[in-house]
């Protein structure tokens, strides 16, 4: 009778109480995490527009500046494994709140006592802040959020990091130039420390649940290493890396390139990047609802890829005009962003269970593999004087990348389907 009892379903209204409840705490978790997420891409691009100002302070060159940013990548790829076991292991709420005082200690300390040596030490500190956000963003995010919706979760929280991408370069001029640069640079720490509230406070918002409900089956053990670093997660890996590589090219590159290939002129070629940019963001937002409504993501990611080099060759091989290339580049970027929440989809789906942070910490360095890799190699191409080159090396990163992807996913299905011809028999 008492099991009986316990299986009634509670009255209609009690029924939508609970539903209410639980979008709630759905809006907080996307809330908290987006605004971590901004302030992530916010301080990734502090110091870049500040860099005459830093230079002319610091009585330094742009190699030693530049070699600043190098020691922040090189510690967030070393970091962002061990930073994903830490995620499963003691919870992303705890880790986020790590890194985001983590991020403001290394701009106002710097910013209190600006030298050379005290800004290496700070970019050390934000690679080993950055490291944290994508595996415990995520792990929020797949674990707090519904199923039917965490696509559009995934995309929320990308397009946040694009908004932070967007407003730091004329924030931190206008700030600098009206208060001076070491006060906009203990300002920007300073905004982690406000993100940071609302995750001390919200303590529901985790991966990791501080009770475990009664019903819930007991936690599986941690996994090891091996058990994460599976083929799958190993070629996403090389897909995250790939698309970095691609986006580099595009976003770095592509109006020194059309200036140099066709004479476009730069006000022209520049419109033509804040179109792809912009597009890009609104692509994000659109891709969560294509997310959502199926599960054949790895066809997504391919199909937008190979239309998208399609759309890159021919920019990279007729000299468009103004208006048809502001077109072209607002299309590719629309079909990069539309891509992203599917992408995110393919690793969340090839996680073991339980190993939520350490998969996405192990994934998501792929950016940082190749935001190390992609400025050398256009670098190079652009050197050699062949600007072309930029879009046409940008096409063959797409095909192998979504090539990338469809393997990925089906060595994913097949693990999944190994997986639930095992579990009955144990």
């Amino acid at each position: 009778m008492m099991t009986d009892a316990a299986a009634v379903p509670g009255t209609p209204g009690e029924i939508r109480a609970e539903k209410r409840s639980k979008r709630s705490e759905e809006y907080r978790a996307v809330g908290v995490v987006s605004l971590a997420h901004f302030v992530n891409h916010f301080h990734n691009l502090v110091l870049p527009p500040l860099f005459p100002f830093l230079k002319a302070q610091l009585g330094i060159g742009f190699v030693e500046l530049g070699l600043a940013l190098t020691v922040a990548n090189i510690l967030s790829v070393v970091a962002q494994l061990p930073i994903g076991f830490l995620v499963d292991r003691v919870g992303s709420r705890r880790m986020l709140v790590l890194g985001l005082v983590t991020s403001a200690l290394a701009f106002i300390s710097f910013g209190l006592s600006p030298s050379y040596w005290r800004l290496l030490l700070a970019m050390a500190l934000l690679g080993l802040a950055n490291s944290v956000f994508h595996p415990a963003d995520y792990a929020i995010l797949s674990v707090r959020i519904a199923p039917a919706r965490v696509g559009r979760a995934f995309s929320i929280h990308t397009f946040s990091g694009f908004l932070g991408t967007a407003v730091a370069p004329m924030t931190m001029l206008a700030v600098a130039a009206s208060l001076g640069l070491n006060f906009a640079v203990i300002a920007a720490g300073s905004i982690a420390l406000v993100a940071a509230l609302p995750l001390v406070l919200v303590r529901s918002v985790d991966n990791i649940p501080a009770v475990p409900h009664p019903n819930e089956a007991p936690a599986a053990p941690p996994l090891g290493l091996t058990a994460v670093l599976t083929p799958t997660i190993v070629g996403l890996t090389g897909f995250f890396a790939l698309l970095s590589l691609s986006g580099s090219g595009i976003s770095n590159f592509s109006v020194v390139a059309l200036i140099s290939a066709f004479g476009t002129p730069l006000s022209a070629a520049n419109l033509a990047l804040t179109g792809y940019l912009s597009a890009q963001a609104l692509g994000v937002l659109l891709g969560g609802f294509i997310a959502d409504l199926t599960r054949r993501h790895a066809e997504v990611a391919a199909v937008g890829y190979a239309i998208n080099a399609c759309i890159v060759l021919a920019i990279g091989t007729i000299g468009l005009g103004i208006v048809p290339l502001v077109a072209a580049m607002c299309c590719a970027g629309l079909l990069g962003g539309l891509i992203m929440p599917s992408r995110d989809m393919l690793v969340r789906a090839a996680a073991p269970p339980g190993a939520m942070g350490r998969t996405f910490g192990i994934v998501t360095s792929g950016f940082s593999i190749g935001g190390m890799i992609g400025p050398l190699m256009f670098g190079f191409i652009m050197d050699r004087g062949a600007p072309q080159w930029v879009f046409s090396a940008s096409v063959i990163v797409m095909i192998l990348t979504a090539s990338v992807a469809l393997i990925s996913d089906r060595r994913s299905t097949r693990r999944r389907a190994v997986r639930r011809t095992v579990m009955p028999a144990e």
